[in-house]
C-alpha cells in the first residue's frame, strides 16, 4: 500500500512521483516496484542538503544548504516542497541557485520543507 504524501522513485528511469490518494495497490514502474525515499534530516552532506526556512516580509523562503548546494545538469535539486498543517506546496527549481521563494504568510514553526537531491535523495529541515 503506498503512503499518503510518500514520495517514491523509479530506481530504472527515475520517475518521481507523490501519493496524493492512498489505494491498496503497490506503486511500480518500468516492471519494477518503486523505493519509497525517507527524508534524511542529519548526516553526510547535510550542510548542503538540509533546508534552511526563513521569513522575509509576507513570503517564506526557503534555501538549500548551510552551505550553498550545486545546481549544475549532473547534481542539482529538483524541487522544493512545504508542508503546513495539511497543504502542501512545491516549487520546482530552475537556474543556479537552490532557493525557492512561496509567498505564504505563515509561521516558521508551523512548516515543514523537503527538498530533492537528483543525487543524494530527499533531504527535510
Amino acid at each position: 500500500m503506498a503512503k499518503m504524501n510518500g514520495i517514491y522513485k523509479c530506481n530504472i528511469c527515475g520517475n518521481i512521483i507523490e501519493v496524493v490518494s492512498e489505494g491498496a495497490g503497490e506503486l511500480s514502474c518500468c516492471n519494477q516496484a518503486m523505493e519509497l525515499l525517507e527524508a534524511k534530516e542529519s548526516g553526510e552532506g547535510g550542510a548542503k542538503h538540509i533546508p534552511l526556512i526563513s521569513k522575509e516580509d509576507d513570503k517564506i523562503v526557503v534555501k538549500v544548504g548551510e552551505v550553498q548546494h550545486p545546481m549544475e545538469t549532473e547534481h542539482h535539486i529538483t524541487f522544493v516542497e512545504l508542508k503546513i498543517g495539511n497543504q502542501i506546496y512545491r516549487e520546482t527549481l530552475v537556474g543556479d541557485e537552490p532557493k525557492a521563494v512561496f509567498d505564504i504568510n505563515a509561521e516558521i514553526e508551523d512548516i515543514e520543507a523537503i527538498e530533492y537531491c537528483n543525487l543524494h535523495g530527499l533531504w527535510k529541515s
